[in-house]
């Protein structure tokens, strides 16, 4: 049976490039958590202080079930983001994905796009994933679109999962299997579509 092999490589893309966030990030992530549209489009309700954040940071190299990575533009190392898998669960080959741009500034730039590309392939192609799969709110079409051109299909709605200014929002919930990235990519190679890495 495959196993799973924790990897933090740099990524390169066409538009952006990832690398695992190191505990310089915690300002850039701190005000990244807290920016109100944010957490918003996460649910976040938690209060978090730039200690805890520093310490957050510090660990992730290192954590066993988790790979954190920060989206950087081409041209500069800053954080402008984070693309993550975690809650990896080595018998099952599946993880938890979860993506977050740091300003509305990034937004429908193809960032996340191809930051949300980069870390599938990473996880299927390298650390030897089976299953990824997300929540996605339903206040959020953009980002459910981002996903589905990525080749995530909804499996079913939580309802009334998040409570917020005093509305109720369902939680979708979204997933890629191995044999369908690995299709997927079959298919876009004879268009000769491809992300660099």
């Amino acid at each position: 049976m495959k196993k799973i092999t924790l990897s933090k490589p740099n990524i390169s893309g066409t538009l952006i490039n990832l690398r695992p966030i190191v505990e310089a990030d915690a300002q850039s992530m701190f005000d990244s958590i807290s920016d109100e549209e944010g957490r918003r489009l996460t649910g976040t309700k938690g209060t978090f202080t730039l200690e805890g954040t520093k310490k957050f940071c510090a660990r992730l190299l290192d954590a066993k079930d988790r790979v954190d990575y920060a989206i950087t533009l081409k041209d500069d190392p800053t954080y402008i983001g984070e693309v993550v898998l975690n809650n990896i669960k080595m018998e099952e080959r599946s993880a938890n994905f979860r993506i977050g741009l740091s300003s509305q500034k990034y937004f429908n730039k193809g960032y996340g796009s191809e930051a949300t590309a980069l870390m599938l392939k990473h996880g299927f192609e390298t650390l030897g994933l089976h299953r990824i799969e997300l929540e996605v709110f339903d206040f959020n079409p953009r980002a459910r679109r981002v996903y589905e051109k990525n080749g995530f299909v909804v499996e079913g709605i939580h309802r009334d999962t998040l409570l917020w200014d005093g509305k109720y929002y369902n939680a979708i919930t979204m997933s890629i299997l191995e044999d369908e990235w690995f299709e997927r990519q079959g298919s876009e190679s004879k268009a000769k579509v491809s992300i660099s890495d």
